[in-house]
């Protein structure tokens, strides 16, 4: 099970990461970037994802 251990927390690492560019890319809409909303949604969709491969690898409530 270290292997699923491992591998959820580098998907809680890229979910860091990708909420990090997403805040860029709302930053950048600010500021009249018309290209990065649709960008941002992009990567919020994949941050999600990342978030929900990450939950599905933890182990069962009361079996650790």
């Amino acid at each position: 099970m270290a292997d699923l251990d491992a591998l959820r927390e580098k998907c809680d690492v890229l979910a860091e990461e990708l909420a990090d560019a997403a805040l860029d890319l709302l930053r950048a809409a600010v500021d009249g970037d018309e290209a990065a909303a649709g960008v941002e949604k992009r990567v919020t969709r994949a941050r999600r994802s990342v978030e929900k491969a990450a939950t599905l690898l933890a182990p069962p409530a009361g079996r650790d």
